[in-house]
């Protein structure tokens, strides 16, 4: 295959870009999900364009190996180490052909600039394809919740029972019992909020890397939308964000779901024993508690009036550590200021707190936009809310007032 030819299908592989852009962007700019009709067209355009950067890359690397070839064959002067060296080569078949024309190799030797923006990953010495990174805090609230996909409408309606009837009466064989308008349903909705995240790698730094930087920049991405997710799912306050299980809302968890932790400043067995024993045995099965690290470092302490500690952790390889009976849950993003009044933990069964998708994870590569600063852009986004829809399932632990 020709350069020619390689550049007509970038060029395809542009346009194609284009138009499944301006689709989803035209769904964006009124306000709506794609329609359905909208989603097939705008898989069948990514699919195409997937397929044509497969063709691309097995044409360039046929036409690398090929001009290595015709270099090594045909220039008798360099195999007598009398001819140009590498740059001059390189430089040569620019003039003649341009940028399309050279191998990775001859580019390499002709372009050794260095971008101030991420020119760290490369270095004169043995550069080791493993980046060295504070470990990533754990992300679990979508491990534990139920997820729901929106594909056809912008929100998501979850009837709930607000009001129960009361309980059947004894009667007679002809009575039928009293009337009874207790009965009441109501509903939670959820309406998926879009968060979005930009940032800015240079070229060189893409193409010359010995790690490969876009994974980095996807992987890194991919956490950091985790990480908001998950304060939302936390602390947040319905908001155009999710409703949070740390925040006091007759739409989420009310205040009658608090217990006290029996201490202004931590916990005691009787505030963990009260806690355990307000939620219904019915959810035990699937519950977890949810502490920060610090919450349970105060935990782990409580003694005995003997001085023993109370929490003797399982030895058991088959069984985790539980706190009566119940396993837990260390998240770095629970409130952890134990003092007067604070939420600092809670017992809950998790698959209650319900999160709605519209749009996954989606990240879009930016080649054109930042060209004359040399930098490729990436944009991730995603639409998302979540919220508890019940409020039974879940006791929130609250520090004692003094």
């Amino acid at each position: 295959m020709t350069t020619l030819k390689i550049r007509e299908l970038k060029a395809k592989r542009t346009q194609l870009g284009a138009q499944a852009r301006a689709i989803m962007e035209g769904a964006t700019s009124a306000g709506r999900s794609m329609t359905g009709e909208e989603t097939t067209q705008f898989d069948k355009l990514m699919d195409e364009r997937d397929q044509l950067d497969a063709t691309i890359e097995r044409a360039e690397k046929v036409l690398d190996d090929e001009r290595d070839n015709v270099d090594d064959i045909t220039d008798p002067a360099d195999q007598n180490g009398r001819g140009d060296d590498a740059q001059l080569k390189a430089f040569r078949a620019y003039l003649i052909s341009g940028r399309a024309a050279l191998s990775e190799q001859q580019a390499r030797a002709l372009n050794m600039g260095s971008d101030p923006e991420g020119g760290y990953l490369m270095a004169p010495q043995q550069f080791v394809q493993q980046l060295l990174q504070a470990v990533d805090d754990m992300v679990a609230i979508r491990r534990l919740a139920t997820v729901q996909q929106i594909t056809t409408a912008e929100s998501l309606g979850v009837p709930s029972l607000d009001t129960d009837l009361n309980d059947a009466e004894w009667t007679s064989e002809v009575g039928t019992g009293s009337q009874d308008d207790a009965l009441r349903f109501g509903k939670r909705e959820l309406r998926p909020n879009p968060l979005a995240k930009r940032v800015k790698v240079s070229r060189t730094l893409l193409r010359r890397a010995a790690m490969n930087p876009e994974n980095i920049v996807r992987q890194r991405l991919e956490y950091k939308f985790g990480v908001s997710q998950e304060k939302a799912f936390m602390t947040g306050d319905g908001n155009k964000k999710p409703l949070g299980l740390f925040t006091a809302s007759d739409q989420g968890i009310p205040t009658s779901r608090d217990v006290a932790t029996g201490s202004a400043t931590g916990f005691t067995g009787d505030g963990l024993i009260d806690a355990k024993y307000t939620l219904k045995p019915q959810y035990w099965a699937k519950a977890r508690w949810l502490f920060h690290r610090d919450g349970i470092k105060i935990i782990r302490k409580i003694k005995d009036d003997n001085g023993q500690y109370v929490w003797q952790p399982g030895l058991s390889s088959d069984r985790p550590d539980t706190i009566l009976d119940v396993p837990y849950e260390v998240n770095e993003f629970v409130p952890n200021t134990f003092t007067n009044g604070n939420y600092v933990g809670m017992i809950g069964d998790f698959s209650f707190y319900w999160i709605a998708d519209a749009l996954s994870m989606d990240i879009q590569r930016l080649v054109e936009l930042y060209a004359e600063a040399n930098q490729v852009g990436f944009i991730g986004r995603l639409e998302t809310d979540g919220m508890p829809v019940l409020a039974e399932p879940f006791v929130r632990l609250k520090a004692a007032t003094s």
